[in-house]
Protein backbone atom coordinates (compact mmCIF):
# COMPACT_ATOMS: atom_id res chain seq x y z
CA UNK A 1 0.00 0.00 0.00
CA UNK A 2 1.09 3.53 -0.76
CA UNK A 3 0.37 7.11 0.24
CA UNK A 4 0.96 10.40 -1.55
CA UNK A 5 2.31 13.33 0.44
CA UNK A 6 1.05 16.12 -1.82
CA UNK A 7 -1.79 16.81 0.55
CA UNK A 8 -1.52 20.58 0.71
CA UNK A 9 -1.92 20.87 -3.05
CA UNK A 10 -4.96 18.64 -2.92
CA UNK A 11 -6.49 20.41 0.06
CA UNK A 12 -7.21 23.52 -1.99
CA UNK A 13 -9.70 21.49 -4.01
CA UNK A 14 -11.50 19.93 -1.05
CA UNK A 15 -14.19 22.56 -0.61
CA UNK A 16 -15.08 22.46 -4.31
CA UNK A 17 -15.40 18.70 -4.11
CA UNK A 18 -18.29 18.72 -1.64
CA UNK A 19 -20.82 19.04 -4.45
CA UNK A 20 -19.12 16.49 -6.71
CA UNK A 21 -21.24 13.46 -5.81
CA UNK A 22 -23.89 12.32 -8.26
CA UNK A 23 -26.07 9.25 -8.53
CA UNK A 24 -24.86 6.55 -10.93
CA UNK A 25 -27.10 4.93 -13.48
CA UNK A 26 -26.63 1.52 -15.10
CA UNK A 27 -24.24 1.80 -18.01
CA UNK A 28 -22.48 4.93 -16.75
CA UNK A 29 -18.70 5.14 -17.00
CA UNK A 30 -16.41 5.53 -13.97
CA UNK A 31 -12.93 6.84 -14.76
CA UNK A 32 -10.33 5.40 -12.40
CA UNK A 33 -6.87 6.82 -11.76
CA UNK A 34 -3.99 4.44 -11.06
CA UNK A 35 -0.19 4.52 -11.07
CA UNK A 36 0.64 1.57 -13.30
CA UNK A 37 4.17 1.03 -11.98
CA UNK A 38 3.32 -1.20 -9.02
CA UNK A 39 3.06 -4.89 -9.94
CA UNK A 40 1.38 -7.17 -9.05
CA UNK A 41 -1.26 -4.58 -8.12
CA UNK A 42 -1.19 -2.36 -11.19
CA UNK A 43 1.05 -2.21 -14.24
CA UNK A 44 0.93 -2.16 -18.03
CA UNK A 45 1.47 -5.33 -20.06
CA UNK A 46 3.46 -5.47 -23.29
CA UNK A 47 0.43 -4.27 -25.21
CA UNK A 48 -0.15 -1.28 -22.94
CA UNK A 49 -3.15 -2.84 -21.19
CA UNK A 50 -3.74 -2.18 -17.48
CA UNK A 51 -3.28 -5.41 -15.51
CA UNK A 52 -2.96 -6.50 -11.88
CA UNK A 53 -4.89 -7.26 -8.71
CA UNK A 54 -6.19 -3.70 -8.27
CA UNK A 55 -7.29 -3.58 -11.91
CA UNK A 56 -9.15 -6.89 -11.68
CA UNK A 57 -10.80 -5.80 -8.42
CA UNK A 58 -11.85 -2.48 -9.96
CA UNK A 59 -13.33 -4.21 -13.00
CA UNK A 60 -15.21 -6.67 -10.76
CA UNK A 61 -16.59 -3.78 -8.71
CA UNK A 62 -17.72 -1.97 -11.83
CA UNK A 63 -19.38 -5.15 -13.12
CA UNK A 64 -21.18 -5.44 -9.79
CA UNK A 65 -22.30 -1.81 -10.02
CA UNK A 66 -23.34 -2.30 -13.67
CA UNK A 67 -21.12 0.51 -14.88
CA UNK A 68 -18.14 0.65 -17.22
CA UNK A 69 -14.61 1.19 -15.91
CA UNK A 70 -11.91 3.06 -17.80
CA UNK A 71 -8.42 3.69 -16.43
CA UNK A 72 -6.07 6.68 -16.52
CA UNK A 73 -2.36 6.31 -15.73
CA UNK A 74 -1.19 8.94 -13.24
CA UNK A 75 2.05 9.24 -11.27
CA UNK A 76 1.34 8.47 -7.64
CA UNK A 77 2.71 11.70 -6.22
CA UNK A 78 0.16 13.70 -8.23
CA UNK A 79 -2.76 11.31 -8.04
CA UNK A 80 -4.83 13.09 -5.36
CA UNK A 81 -4.52 16.53 -6.99
CA UNK A 82 -5.61 14.91 -10.28
CA UNK A 83 -8.65 13.37 -8.56
CA UNK A 84 -9.56 16.75 -7.08
CA UNK A 85 -9.15 18.37 -10.49
CA UNK A 86 -11.69 15.83 -11.82
CA UNK A 87 -9.26 14.09 -14.16
CA UNK A 88 -10.93 10.91 -12.92
CA UNK A 89 -13.67 9.85 -10.49
CA UNK A 90 -11.82 7.51 -8.14
CA UNK A 91 -8.35 6.22 -7.27
CA UNK A 92 -7.67 2.48 -7.25
CA UNK A 93 -3.92 2.33 -6.72
CA UNK A 94 -3.08 0.51 -3.48
CA UNK A 95 -3.70 3.75 -1.60
CA UNK A 96 -3.48 3.50 2.18
CA UNK A 97 -6.37 4.84 4.24
CA UNK A 98 -4.72 7.27 6.66
CA UNK A 99 -6.10 9.96 8.97
CA UNK A 100 -4.12 12.65 7.14
CA UNK A 101 -5.59 11.78 3.78
CA UNK A 102 -9.11 11.34 5.14
CA UNK A 103 -9.14 15.10 5.74
CA UNK A 104 -9.19 15.80 1.99
CA UNK A 105 -10.66 12.71 0.28
CA UNK A 106 -13.25 10.12 1.20
CA UNK A 107 -12.37 6.43 1.29
CA UNK A 108 -14.30 3.25 0.83
CA UNK A 109 -13.84 0.38 3.21
CA UNK A 110 -10.54 -1.42 2.71
CA UNK A 111 -10.18 -3.97 -0.06
CA UNK A 112 -6.86 -5.36 1.18
CA UNK A 113 -4.35 -4.88 4.00
CA UNK A 114 -0.75 -6.10 3.97
CA UNK A 115 2.32 -5.04 6.00
CA UNK A 116 5.56 -3.37 4.87
CA UNK A 117 8.69 -5.46 4.45
CA UNK A 118 12.41 -5.26 3.71
CA UNK A 119 14.31 -6.90 0.84
CA UNK A 120 18.11 -7.16 0.55
CA UNK A 121 20.64 -8.64 -1.88
CA UNK A 122 21.11 -12.39 -1.48
CA UNK A 123 24.68 -11.93 -0.24
CA UNK A 124 23.71 -9.28 2.31
CA UNK A 125 25.09 -9.56 5.84
CA UNK A 126 22.02 -7.81 7.29
CA UNK A 127 20.29 -10.36 9.52
CA UNK A 128 16.95 -8.81 10.50
CA UNK A 129 14.61 -5.94 9.59
CA UNK A 130 15.34 -3.71 12.58
CA UNK A 131 16.69 -0.20 13.02
CA UNK A 132 19.75 -1.61 14.79
CA UNK A 133 20.52 -4.09 12.01
CA UNK A 134 20.05 -1.42 9.33
CA UNK A 135 22.12 1.25 11.13
CA UNK A 136 24.38 3.01 8.66
CA UNK A 137 22.90 1.11 5.71
CA UNK A 138 21.22 2.73 2.71
CA UNK A 139 17.59 1.83 2.21
CA UNK A 140 15.56 2.65 -0.89
CA UNK A 141 11.87 3.53 -1.03
CA UNK A 142 9.44 5.02 -3.50
CA UNK A 143 8.89 8.67 -2.64
CA UNK A 144 5.53 9.86 -1.30
CA UNK A 145 4.60 6.44 0.10
CA UNK A 146 3.79 5.08 3.52
CA UNK A 147 6.92 2.97 3.21
CA UNK A 148 9.13 6.03 2.88
CA UNK A 149 7.32 7.59 5.85
CA UNK A 150 7.72 4.36 7.84
CA UNK A 151 11.47 4.25 7.20
CA UNK A 152 11.82 7.89 8.27
CA UNK A 153 9.97 7.21 11.52
CA UNK A 154 11.17 3.74 12.48
CA UNK A 155 14.48 3.17 10.67
CA UNK A 156 16.09 6.45 11.66
CA UNK A 157 19.63 5.08 11.79
CA UNK A 158 19.51 4.02 8.13
CA UNK A 159 20.18 6.36 5.23
CA UNK A 160 16.90 6.71 3.31
CA UNK A 161 17.15 7.16 -0.45
CA UNK A 162 13.95 8.07 -2.31
CA UNK A 163 13.02 7.09 -5.85
CA UNK A 164 10.23 8.26 -8.20
CA UNK A 165 9.13 4.67 -8.82
CA UNK A 166 9.54 1.19 -7.38
CA UNK A 167 11.31 0.07 -10.56
CA UNK A 168 14.14 2.49 -9.88
CA UNK A 169 14.91 1.38 -6.32
CA UNK A 170 14.75 -2.25 -7.49
CA UNK A 171 17.36 -1.49 -10.15
CA UNK A 172 19.68 0.12 -7.60
CA UNK A 173 19.20 -2.72 -5.11
CA UNK A 174 20.04 -5.28 -7.78
CA UNK A 175 23.13 -3.33 -8.83
CA UNK A 176 24.40 -2.93 -5.27
CA UNK A 177 23.92 0.84 -5.08
CA UNK A 178 21.74 0.52 -1.98
CA UNK A 179 21.77 -2.04 0.83
CA UNK A 180 18.04 -2.66 1.26
CA UNK A 181 14.58 -1.61 0.11
CA UNK A 182 11.27 -1.14 1.87
CA UNK A 183 7.86 -1.68 0.27
CA UNK A 184 4.68 -3.72 0.61
CA UNK A 185 5.38 -7.37 1.46
CA UNK A 186 3.44 -8.53 -1.61
CA UNK A 187 5.34 -6.26 -4.00
CA UNK A 188 8.72 -7.35 -2.68
CA UNK A 189 7.94 -11.06 -2.30
CA UNK A 190 6.58 -11.26 -5.85
CA UNK A 191 9.60 -9.37 -7.17
CA UNK A 192 12.23 -11.58 -5.52
CA UNK A 193 10.50 -14.63 -7.04
CA UNK A 194 10.81 -13.15 -10.54
CA UNK A 195 13.79 -13.18 -12.89
CA UNK A 196 14.19 -9.42 -12.39
CA UNK A 197 14.41 -9.91 -8.62
CA UNK A 198 16.73 -12.93 -8.66
CA UNK A 199 19.41 -10.72 -7.10
CA UNK A 200 17.60 -10.39 -3.86
CA UNK A 201 15.75 -12.01 -0.96
CA UNK A 202 13.17 -11.11 1.66
CA UNK A 203 14.62 -10.02 4.99
CA UNK A 204 11.27 -9.95 6.77
CA UNK A 205 8.09 -8.00 7.46
CA UNK A 206 7.72 -4.95 9.69
CA UNK A 207 5.12 -4.29 12.36
CA UNK A 208 2.31 -2.13 11.00
CA UNK A 209 2.15 1.40 12.39
CA UNK A 210 -1.57 2.29 12.19
CA UNK A 211 -0.85 6.03 12.03
CA UNK A 212 1.55 5.68 9.10
CA UNK A 213 0.31 2.57 7.32
CA UNK A 214 -3.36 3.24 7.88
CA UNK A 215 -6.25 0.79 7.97
CA UNK A 216 -5.57 -0.92 4.67
CA UNK A 217 -5.88 0.04 1.02
CA UNK A 218 -9.11 1.73 0.01
CA UNK A 219 -10.63 3.44 -3.00
CA UNK A 220 -10.41 7.23 -2.80
CA UNK A 221 -13.16 9.50 -4.11
CA UNK A 222 -13.60 13.24 -3.93
CA UNK A 223 -14.64 14.63 -0.57
CA UNK A 224 -18.41 14.51 -0.29
CA UNK A 225 -18.98 12.00 -3.12
CA UNK A 226 -21.03 9.77 -0.84
CA UNK A 227 -23.06 8.22 -3.66
CA UNK A 228 -19.98 6.78 -5.37
CA UNK A 229 -18.37 5.74 -2.09
CA UNK A 230 -21.51 3.87 -1.02
CA UNK A 231 -21.77 2.15 -4.40
CA UNK A 232 -18.18 0.97 -4.12
CA UNK A 233 -18.69 -0.23 -0.52
CA UNK A 234 -21.76 -2.25 -1.49
CA UNK A 235 -19.85 -3.74 -4.41
CA UNK A 236 -16.85 -4.66 -2.23
CA UNK A 237 -19.16 -6.48 0.18
CA UNK A 238 -20.89 -8.24 -2.72
CA UNK A 239 -17.73 -9.58 -4.37
CA UNK A 240 -16.44 -10.69 -0.99
CA UNK A 241 -19.69 -12.61 -0.40
CA UNK A 242 -20.10 -14.23 -3.82
CA UNK A 243 -16.54 -15.56 -4.16
CA UNK A 244 -15.39 -13.14 -6.86
CA UNK A 245 -12.86 -11.52 -4.53
CA UNK A 246 -11.29 -14.86 -3.60
CA UNK A 247 -11.09 -15.89 -7.24
CA UNK A 248 -9.17 -12.71 -8.07
CA UNK A 249 -7.00 -13.02 -4.96
CA UNK A 250 -6.08 -16.62 -5.78
CA UNK A 251 -4.98 -15.55 -9.27
CA UNK A 252 -2.21 -13.45 -7.73
CA UNK A 253 -1.51 -14.65 -4.19
CA UNK A 254 -1.34 -17.84 -2.15
CA UNK A 255 -2.48 -16.13 1.08
CA UNK A 256 -5.28 -13.89 2.33
CA UNK A 257 -4.50 -10.29 1.35
CA UNK A 258 -7.73 -8.91 2.80
CA UNK A 259 -6.37 -9.18 6.35
CA UNK A 260 -8.22 -9.04 9.63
Amino acid sequence: MRISTRLLAAASFAAMSLLAGAALADGDTIVIGTDATYPPFESLDAGGKFVGFDIDIANALCDQMKVKCTFVNQDFDGIIPALQAKKFDAIVSSMSITPEREKIVDFTNKYYNTPPAIAVPKDSTIKEPTDEALKGKSIGAQSSTTHANYASAHLKDAELKLYPSADEYKLDLGNGRIDAAIDDVVVLSEWVKSDAGACCKMLGTLKIDPVINGAGAGIAVRKGDTALKDKFNAAIAAIRADGTYKKIQDKYFDFDVYGD
